[in-house]
């Protein structure tokens, strides 16, 4: 792989290599899949590629619409050059419709459209399994200055109004999606990570009789098989929107 220096990060979908621009990396997304904070692990062929291919298509749509991100140019099929930022250690879940762990902590039941979207934030931590957060606790913490964190959490509003008008689009119904942020080397908060089926789920508008057909990461999550078919069904219904 051109300008790849050694290797800095290896996250569980993700390796992270050095550029020879110091605040540029290199993002080479695997082929691994992981549930249930990787008790549950599996590799198929080819997914790595899905996921850099959509998310540098979702990149640029952000993008284009005033969303900063740490996405710089794609530069093969399953790498991207990307900002070097400096990782928030927060996970941000943003919800439109109640379902997985919404629902087994709450009395709500799944499938419900929520009346507005709610924003849970959780400790990115393995180790801790990733806990649930409140705002005393993150300013506990000291994670991210209180004036930081509502940025991210607008952003985030902003983003899921872009996200979901564009699935819709495509006939996907977005139920709910993870995002993380960083500062980069002008300390300003971007957008990071990946936009994918793998931290987005997405269920198919063109089922009837209120039959979930979930294209996502739930297919290795419950056992439903498929899932590169469903992958590559994302990225052909991008590619004939784009």
């Amino acid at each position: 792989m051109n300008n790849r220096l050694e290797m800095i990060y290896e996250g569980k979908a993700k390796k992270v290599f050095a550029h020879n621009e110091s605040d540029k990396v290199i993002i080479e997304f695997k082929d691994d899949a992981t549930a249930f904070n990787a008790r549950k692990k599996a590799t198929f062929k080819g997914k790595g590629k899905l996921n850099c291919l959509i998310s540098s298509k979702i990149f640029d749509l952000l993008i284009k619409n005033n969303i900063p991100t740490h996405y710089l140019e794609i530069q093969n099929e399953n790498s991207i050059i990307a900002q070097k930022i400096k990782v928030i250690p927060l996970e941000v879940v943003l919800r439109n419709t109640a379902f997985g762990s919404l629902c087994k902590q709450t009395t709500i039941k799944p499938g419900t459209v929520l009346a507005k979207p709610l924003i849970d934030l959780y400790l990115k931590n393995d180790e801790l399994n990733d806990p649930l957060l409140t705002r005393d606790r993150i300013k506990l913490l000291d994670i991210i200055d209180i004036k930081d964190l509502d940025f991210i959490i607008d952003l985030t509003l902003k983003i899921n109004t872009i996200l979901k008008n564009f699935f819709n689009n495509i006939e996907l119904d977005l139920i709910d999606f993870k995002l993380e942020f960083g500062y980069n080397s002008r300390n300003e908060i971007i957008l990071c990570d990946e936009i994918s089926p793998d931290n987005c789920r997405l269920w198919d508008l063109n089922q009837k009789n209120d039959i979930i057909v979930s294209l996502d990461k739930d297919r290795f999550r419950n056992d439903l098989g498929g899932l590169i078919e469903a992958y590559s069904e994302i990225n052909r219904r991008i590619d004939n929107f784009i």
